[in-house]
């Protein structure tokens, strides 16, 4: 009884994270994105051992927006040392936060709009939320 409980929450898992795979990878091309699974295994108080799987988005740099940082991909220096060396030789560059200053969202929250009215006038919608 046990183990076809244990198959069959597996094959939810598994389906689940296959159902995640596919929208993601199928999505409409505004910002390719590549979905990584993990499975960890975890024993329960009770002494319950079994895996869980954890699926996350993450951005493979490959479209024209930078979910994860808020800005257009080209000009991303949090995803590429080659544009943030470009923006340090310029002076453009928040120490206290590790980015151009003029993608410092931290110190200047008003450049958020900035970047996302650019979103914005590319796809007629909002820009999803850049992370942290």
């Amino acid at each position: 009884m046990k183990g076809d409980r244990m198959k069959s929450l597996k094959f939810a898992l598994l389906m689940s994270a296959l159902t995640v795979f596919t929208f993601t990878a199928s999505g409409c091309g505004e910002g390719a994105s590549t979905t990584v699974e993990t499975t960890t295994t975890k024993i329960h108080k009770e002494g319950d051992r079994h895996e869980h799987t954890d699926a996350r988005v993450v951005d493979d740099h490959s479209g024209w927006w930078c979910n994860e940082h808020g800005v257009p991909e080209k000009v991303c220096a949090l995803c590429s040392s080659k544009v943030a060396a470009d923006f340090q030789k310029k002076g453009d560059w928040c120490k206290e936060h590790d980015r151009p200053d003029s993608q410092c969202f931290k110190c200047h929250p008003e450049l958020e709009a900035k970047f996302a009215a650019q979103y914005e006038a590319k796809y007629g919608k909002q820009p999803p939320t850049p992370e942290g």
